[in-house]
C-alpha cells in the first residue's frame, strides 16, 4: 500500500504529501502568508491525488469519483486564481475557500479510508450495507465544522491581504 512504484502506493504517497502540506498552506492562508513552494507542492499533489482516484478499477460511480471531481473543480479554482489572475480582486477569496475546501476533502478521504483500514474502527466504517454508522458521520461531522471554520477564517484573513515567503 506504501511502495510508491505501485499505483495505490504512488497514489497513497501523493494523498498524505498533500495532506501534510495542506495544513501549512491553511495555516499560513490563516496567517496571511502564502508560501509559494508549498502552495505548488500541495496544488501538484492534490490534483496527482483526485486524478489517480479515477484510475482504480470500478464499474459504476462511486461516492470517491464525486469527491474526486468535485476537488479537481476546486484545485482548478485555486490554480486560475493564483497563477491566472494573481490573486487579484474576487480572485484572492475563491483562492483561499478553494485551498481549504479541496485539503477538507483529502481529509473526509483519510478518515473514511482509516475506517475502512484499521480493525478497531472497521466496525465503524461505512458500507454498502451500513453507508451512514453513527460513529463515521459524527467524526465527519466534527471535521466538516472545524473546516468550516478554517475556511472562513482562511477568507477572511487572507482577504486582508497576504505576504508571499519563499520558503516552504
Amino acid at each position: 500500500m506504501f511502495d510508491p512504484t505501485t499505483f495505490t502506493g504512488f497514489h497513497t504517497w501523493a494523498s498524505l504529501i498533500a495532506l501534510a502540506v495542506g495544513f501549512l498552506m491553511v495555516a499560513g492562508l490563516i496567517q496571511r502568508r502564502e508560501t509559494p513552494l508549498a502552495t505548488a507542492i500541495f496544488l501538484v499533489s492534490a490534483i496527482v491525488t483526485s486524478a489517480t482516484g479515477f484510475g482504480f478499477p470500478f464499474t459504476q460511480i462511486l461516492p470517491s469519483h464525486i469527491v474526486g471531481a468535485i476537488s479537481l473543480i476546486l484545485l482548478a479554482a485555486a490554480v486560475i486564481g493564483r497563477y491566472g489572475f494573481g490573486l487579484a480582486g474576487p480572485w484572492r477569496r475563491i483562492y483561499a475557500a478553494s485551498m481549504v475546501a479541496a485539503q477538507y476533502f483529502l481529509a473526509f478521504v483519510a478518515i473514511a479510508q482509516t475506517f475502512s483500514k484499521v480493525p478497531a474502527l472497521n466496525p465503524a466504517a461505512p458500507t454498502p450495507i451500513n453507508p451512514t454508522d453513527p460513529v463515521f458521520g459524527a467524526v465527519q461531522a466534527v471535521v466538516l465544522v472545524i473546516f468550516v471554520w478554517l475556511g472562513l477564517r482562511a477568507v477572511r484573513r487572507f482577504q486582508q491581504g497576504a505576504t508571499l515567503r519563499p520558503a516552504l
